[in-house]
């Protein structure tokens, strides 16, 4: 494939995610490297072969809620890269495919610390209320976000048990399962199902995710819970793709925080507190499409953000 629309054609790449014409860092488009797509955090570029690939360039762009922001702290997309590439070295320790492969050699020096490869894969699909659809495998260890306000109101869309008098950061039992389909509108799916149809690939994530937990519980560091996407690779393995046990995926707490009934996850909830309570999410619906929310973040919130990551990042080394 010599260019992302064959890939595009070929279902690599969803339809509704628009395809930029502007051109990318010289020194990358120079060398083969065409970018294609502008993330909230991250500007991907297509690599043409027989097996497609992405050069991921993390930037240190900033987004909540869906929301792409006009705010860069610093230093972020190195430490994201370093956290993600510790995510993938776990999933892969464990026996778990991944479509990463190794840094092309002749990558500037000084996009190496922000860069990743994949293999560009198809999303893992199944049918939903009649339609193809790719789906969001969630695991959850505490009853908390989305999942406490549904049993908080009586409602069970994931059709999984759930003790009666529970309160919000109860632990379950064991691991929670409940897959969404992934879209414009995330909807929960019957979480039975979705571990029948895929057991071979729900099973191993579930063991990687509760091992995951345990060796993070000994470092100190609650994980709350996590989101995997899978894809279908060029031989036909599932694969992990997207972000593996990253703070952009999982929450994480301290230890020390969640014994002491402080919640605050060490990664952009900080950003998002602050963003609830300016409301950005009412001003973000003035915005046209693919513009950035103009924000004012006080230093020292930035701080707090960019050591949360770092936290993260040094505690994970230590798995």
């Amino acid at each position: 494939m010599q260019h992302i629309q064959d890939a595009a054609n070929a279902g690599l790449w969803p339809q509704s995610k628009i395809l930029t014409t502007q051109k990318g860092l010289p020194e990358l488009e120079e060398l083969g490297y065409n970018l294609f797509y502008i993330g909230k955090n991250a500007d991907l570029y297509f690599v043409a072969g027989d097996i497609p690939h992405v050069l991921l360039v993390r930037s240190d762009r900033t987004s909540v809620f869906d929301i792409p922001l006009d705010l860069e702290i610093f230093g972020k997309g190195i430490v994201q890269t370093q956290i993600s590439d510790l995510g993938f070295d776990f999933a892969e320790s464990m026996g778990i495919k991944t479509a990463r492969r190794k840094l092309p050699e002749n990558l500037p020096e000084s996009i190496i610390g922000r860069a990743q490869f994949f293999e560009l894969c198809k999303p893992l699909e199944t049918d939903f209320k009649g339609k193809k659809t790719g789906m969001e495998l969630i695991f959850r260890n505490y009853l908390t976000g989305s999942l406490y306000k549904s049993y908080k109101q009586g409602h069970n869309p994931y059709k999984i048990y759930l003790p009666a008098g529970m309160s919000e950061w109860d632990k379950f039992e064991s691991v929670v399962f409940t897959p969404t389909t992934k879209g414009v509108k995330d909807e929960p799916m019957i979480s039975t199902k979705v571990t029948d149809d895929f057991s071979s690939i729900v099973c191993p994530l579930y063991k990687l995710f509760d091992n995951f937990t345990q060796k993070c519980l000994n470092i100190g560091i609650v994980v709350v819970d996590t989101k995997f996407e899978v894809f279908i690779d060029s031989e036909g393995n599932w694969v992990l793709g997207d972000e593996v046990l990253t703070p952009e995926s999982s929450r994480f707490i301290r230890l020390e925080d969640f014994s002491n009934k402080n919640y605050q996850s060490m990664d952009k909830q900080i950003l998002r507190d602050f963003g609830e309570n300016a409301g950005w999410k009412i001003s973000a619906l003035y915005l046209e499409r693919g513009e950035k929310l103009y924000v004012k973040v006080p230093h020292e919130i930035q701080e707090q953000i960019l050591h949360g990551y770092i936290e993260v990042y040094k505690a994970l080394k230590r798995l």
